[in-house]
């Protein structure tokens, strides 16, 4: 199976408020559920990619707070693939019922690859 572009995720202070601001300018709902840690806009409309807001305590010098999240059913393959292209891993999570790592472009912008 390919990558494909599962959601353009943006680091911010107030997921709600912000998913608030892009639902308006795009003309698509807040998904149900949007709360200040975290908010989606366009599940319900069928956007691609989704736009995910999650909210963090900082807004890190270095780190991207604008990355893109890619999945596939056999995304440890592909993250494989990406440290031996010149990925960096950051790190492994699950959270928010996800499981996806971290990793690092050659020039250190950061993305993620996930389970689908």
């Amino acid at each position: 199976m390919t990558l494909s572009l599962a959601h353009i995720t943006v680091d911010c202070a107030d997921a709600a408020t912000l998913a608030g601001f892009w639902s308006e300018l795009l003309d698509k709902p807040v998904d149900a559920g949007a709360s200040a840690r975290f908010a989606t806009v366009g599940s319900a409309s069928g956007l691609s990619p989704l736009l995910m807001f999650i909210q963090v305590p900082d807004k890190n010098p270095g780190k991207n707070v604008i990355h893109l999240d890619f999945h596939a059913e056999d995304w440890h393959q592909h993250v494989e693939r990406a440290v031996s292209l010149g990925a960096k891993r950051i790190g492994d999570f699950d959270e928010y019922g996800a499981q996806w790592t971290t990793l690092a472009d050659p020039e250190g912008n950061l993305f993620d690859i996930g389970a689908a």
